[in-house]
């Protein structure tokens, strides 16, 4: 076979050894004419059994530049002469080999070829072959290595996710709101089925309320506001304020047992919804963890509350600060930071502006400052869009913007359509409207806002005195929001992590609060309360001017909290400076005893009675009935009772007395006698349910067993009570 045949000129290039035909395998791959064909310089190393790299000529047509190492293992296959393509490793990537000159091809054309060798670093071997046919060898480094992380299936992703939730600060917020409401309203969940707390009156009626409009909703929705009290008044639902936003609650479970259970359930969870909304609201504009805890229990338990724990339309406050931290998350805007346009999302708008409506739903007790408040609110939002609107950083977004108008409306239209019933109830009614006389009795004076009402743990008894020197004992006259609060309130006006500007205005806030708080005890209210309450539409329905004490109890935590945070961020630093920087059990102490203080003012001695069992006259007897005695209190229980059936009954209690009612109240005194059956015949009344064990000392205790035969009705024994058949 000549030269030609075999594809190699007689010059050939050093280090490209050309291949031989597969004919010619096994002969010897040296054949050359010069055995000093290839010059190496440097360290390098043929690997793979080749006994010469290539048969060339000219010796010194190749180079090797630095420390190169020849990778790849050159084989004989065929009848190849050098076999086997020699790279250079390059461990830095910039030295560069000279040129390799003067290799031709059989076609008599030139390669030039630029081999790029750089130091390769020592103690690498040569890397296995690159041959057709062969499989490339294992790195024998390879089991030095670290060992691959192993993925998780799918079992472990969940447990993982599970536990990232577990401890996320908003998982723990809502399970410490939880359990500090079950610990702070104690003994409420101990047998919530028989007791209530504070009394049996006015919260007999809220649980009659919940299982009202949890029942119409889903039989008859049209008669939502005609209920079956109060018989035969209509829009008698709306003769005080309802809790509607519970309505889903009272659609599970029938009976006054289980109206008890729901109510005490949402008793707990209105405490730790107030508690999480105002620890939201908190974090939002600014305020580390402790000092958004020491706001949100400061406002659910402070001792002024205490006092409130059968009124249930003022225990559900939470939705207020909720929507307030919804409203400013979806804007972007905090006090500590101000407006942030790249933290706007519309979506939280829109939850807020829900959250707001849902208040407003449990009743214009508490509801319609509320109201007023967004209006303000909206007002110097839309002042300022309008002002910002052409600036780079302006504050609302066309979404927001829409957001906004969408949950304005949604918010007016549920304000507007639960108005309407009471509209209709001052003009059947005259003598629900309120007066300033009215509003008179129940202004607490200036001591009311130390005073705290005996329900509190620490401080009730030590104040029985100062309760003694109140215009009257009322829950509306002990306004104490915590001695500790007021102390943390101070602090936070001189260190802070507020700016001072928003410390004036929060201060300013609790001053306003306070003095509409007073009612006409502030000067008669002339310049303060009485303009509110001549002018603004709605407000000559409020009668009762110390619960404005709540968004005095809000400003104060707001307060407590910049200073409580800024303490903490004091501490921190503190604990930096440590060796090693952590710190110790009395620094970490420090930080929580502010809350431990407020935890500790928040106790309560609240009374929780038996609720009298349901007479079983009323799980047979139909209605239209009255039953007898019949006044305020007595009445709100009879509501309670019949929610097993949810027949007519004359009986109500609410916070006012229906003409009619204190008619039938006084006509049927004599009963039975001719006079009061003919009267009960004529408004439709059916049955007259008499209960033996409550009439003493009241007329019917001498009466009750009058002969009836000449009467034309029937008397009939059922458990402890008699039924009048009319």
């Amino acid at each position: 076979m000549t030269t030609e045949q075999s594809g190699v000129t007689d010059e050939a290039v050093p280090g490209e050894p050309a291949a031989r035909g597969d004919d010619e395998a096994g002969n010897d791959a040296s054949a050359t004419k010069d055995a000093d064909a290839t010059e190496a310089v440097g360290n390098a190393k043929a690997d793979g059994g080749t006994k010469d790299a290539g048969t060339a000529k000219d010796i010194d047509a190749t180079k090797a530049v630095g420390n190169a190492k020849a990778v790849g293992n050159a084989k004989a296959v065929g009848n190849a002469k050098a076999v086997g393509n020699a790279k250079a490793d390059d461990a830095d990537g910039e030295t560069k080999d000279d040129e390799a000159k003067d290799g031709k091809t059989k076609d008599g054309k030139t390669k030039d070829r630029e081999a790029k060798n750089d130091e390769a670093e020592d103690g690498d071997d040569a890397k296995g072959d690159r041959d057709a046919g062969d499989d490339r060898k294992p790195d024998r480094w390879e089991a030095f290595a670290p060992a691959p992380e192993p993925v998780p299936g799918r079992l472990r992703r969940g447990l993982r996710a599970v536990g990232r939730f577990g401890v996320h600060e908003w998982t723990l917020a809502v399970l410490g709101s939880l359990a500090l409401a079950v610990a702070l309203t104690w003994p409420t969940l101990r047998y919530p089925l028989h007791t209530l707390p504070q009394d049996y009156w006015d919260p007999s009626l809220q649980t009659w309320q919940m299982a009202w409009s949890g029942h119409i909703l889903l039989t008859n929705p049209a008669q939502l506001w005609h209920s079956n009290t109060f018989f035969p008044e209509p829009w008698s639902f709306a003769f005080s304020d309802t809790l509607l936003g519970y309505a889903p609650a009272g659609m599970i479970g029938t009976g006054p047992e289980a109206a008890l259970l729901r109510y005490n359930i949402m008793f707990v969870l209105a405490h730790a919804l107030a508690t999480l909304g105002v620890y939201a609201l908190a974090r939002q504009l600014g305020s580390g963890h402790a000092g958004a805890a020491v706001a949100g229990v400061g406002y659910a338990y402070a001792p002024w509350l205490l006092a409130q724990a059968g009124h249930l339309h003022i225990i559900s406050n939470g939705g207020i600060p909720l929507a307030l931290a919804m409203l400013a998350r979806g804007h972007g805007w905090s006090l500590r930071h101000g407006y942030r346009p790249e933290r706007r999302h519309a979506g939280w708008a829109y939850a807020g502006w829900v959250v707001a409506a849902w208040q407003l739903s449990l009743g214009f007790g508490i509801g319609l400052p509320f109201a007023y408040v967004l209006a303000v609110a909206t007002l110097v939002a839309t002042v300022t869009w309008f002002v910002r609107r052409r600036s780079a950083r302006r504050p609302f977004g066309v979404r927001l913007l829409v957001a906004d108008v969408v949950g304005a409306l949604l918010f007016a239209g549920v304000g507007a359509l639960l108005a309407v019933p009471y509209f209709k109830v001052a003009e059947l009614h005259p003598n629900a409207a309120r007066t300033l006389d009215d509003v008179g009795i129940y202004s607490p004076p200036l001591s009311g806002f130390f005073t705290a009402p005996a329900e509190s743990r620490v401080w009730g008894t030590l104040h029985e005195g100062a309760r003694a020197g109140l215009p009257w004992n009322s829950p509306e006259m002990t306004l104490l929001p915590g001695f500790v609060l007021y102390a943390l309130a101070a602090g936070g006006l001189f260190f802070s992590v507020w700016r001072l500007r928003h410390r004036l205005l929060l201060l300013a806030g609790v001053v306003v609060t306070a003095v509409l708080a007073m009612g006409t005890r502030f000067f008669g209210g002339t310049f303060t309360y009485g303009l509110l309450f001549e002018y603004l539409p709605g407000w000559n329905g409020l009668r009762t001017p110390g619960r404005m004490m709540l968004w005095t109890t809000l400003l104060l935590g707001l307060l407590a909290a910049g200073a409580v945070s800024a303490f903490a961020i004091r501490v921190r630093e503190w604990a930096a400076e440590r060796v090693p920087p952590w710190p110790g059990p009395w620094l970490r102490l420090a930080t929580v005893l502010p809350l431990l203080l407020v935890i500790a003012e928040g106790l309560n001695v609240t009374p929780h009675p038996v609720v009298p069992v349901q007479p079983a006259a009323l799980r047979s007897v139909d209605g239209p009935m009255l039953v007898l005695p019949s006044d305020q209190g007595s009445d709100q229980l009879v509501m309670l009772w019949s929610t097993s059936r949810f027949q007519d009954v004359v009986n109500g209690g609410s916070g006012f007395t229906p003409t009619r009612q204190a008619e039938i109240r006084k006509a049927t005194e004599s009963f039975p006698d001719q006079a009061s059956v003919t009267y009960l015949r004529a408004l439709g009344v059916r049955n007259v349910v008499v209960l033996r064990d409550r009439i003493a000392d009241t007329p019917w205790a001498t009466t009750i067993d009058a002969p009836v035969d000449a009467l034309g009705i029937t008397r009939e024994q059922v458990d402890n009570a008699v039924v009048f058949r009319l």
